[in-house]
């Protein structure tokens, strides 16, 4: 929205013409900002919460660049760049002051926010070939204003690993249990938390493994109650699913 629209609208508001509810939902229904190659959702956040997030898989850095800068411009304190190689990240950080994550392939300009869930959430992977995956999960979920707990290489080939520290994840708000080859830590953490577990299956694994295709089917099937699960990859989905839940109390 132009200033002079915005200016207008609250005018109205201002002289009575317009009730508040009607002018939030004009505001909610505010378009774009239209860059040529790509339509930039600016009223996101006021609409569902959360600004909108750059996929850069698949884009030039140039493309990246004007989108984060118009978003900057917007207001967007933290920028979330998923899906981010390393070439692309060296270019963009040559006009950007972007944080990288090389593991996650996931970068973020701007301060992260402080904390402000309802609690923790506890990213537990099988093992430690899961860890790109995981990662960014971790850094979409605090660039999503949660606190996180890392439990890396604690699958079900050694599963004292993870009961040791069974208190921590009964303590936690929600839990990303993330698996490859058969997934079954996805049942494994379900059968111990009182929390939420969403599951995410990877692409870990040996050829019968389906490129995470066997840990997906095993996850929906799981036995465990409180269990949901995502695409096979998808950190990014499972945090912010985690986020939404971590948030619900807040909001």
């Amino acid at each position: 929205m132009k200033e002079q629209e915005l200016t207008r609208l609250l005018e109205a508001v201002a002289a009575g013409q317009l009730n508040v509810e009607d002018a939030k939902m004009r505001l909610k229904m505010e378009p774009f900002d239209d860059l040529g190659f790509a339509k930039l959702d600016t009223h996101r956040e006021l609409r569902q919460g959360v600004a909108e997030v750059i996929y850069g898989a698949s884009k030039n850095p140039d493309q990246i660049i004007a989108i984060a800068r118009k978003m900057r411009e917007n207001g967007q304190g933290t920028v979330l760049i998923t899906r981010l190689g390393p070439e692309a990240a060296k270019l963009i950080e040559a006009s950007l002051p972007l944080q990288y994550n090389p593991l996650g392939k996931v970068g973020t300009i701007g301060e992260l926010p402080s904390p402000d869930g309802l609690g923790q959430i506890m990213i537990v992977t099988g093992g430690t070939s899961d860890i790109p995956v995981a990662e960014e999960a971790a850094v979409t979920a605090e660039a999503l204003g949660n606190e996180v707990l890392r439990l890396y290489d604690v699958g079900v080939a050694g599963l004292h690993r993870l009961l040791a520290h069974t208190e921590a994840v009964m303590r936690a708000t929600v839990i990303i249990a993330i698996a490859g080859m058969e997934g079954a830590l996805a049942s494994v953490v379900g059968g111990l938390a009182s929390c939420p577990v969403i599951a995410v299956p990877t692409s870990v694994g040996y050829g019968a493994s389906f490129n995470g295709l066997a840990a997906l089917l095993s996850m929906l099937n799981s036995c465990a109650t409180g269990v949901s699960v995502v695409n096979i990859d998808n950190g990014f989905g499972a945090a912010y699913m985690a986020s939404m839940i971590n948030h619900i109390g807040v909001k």
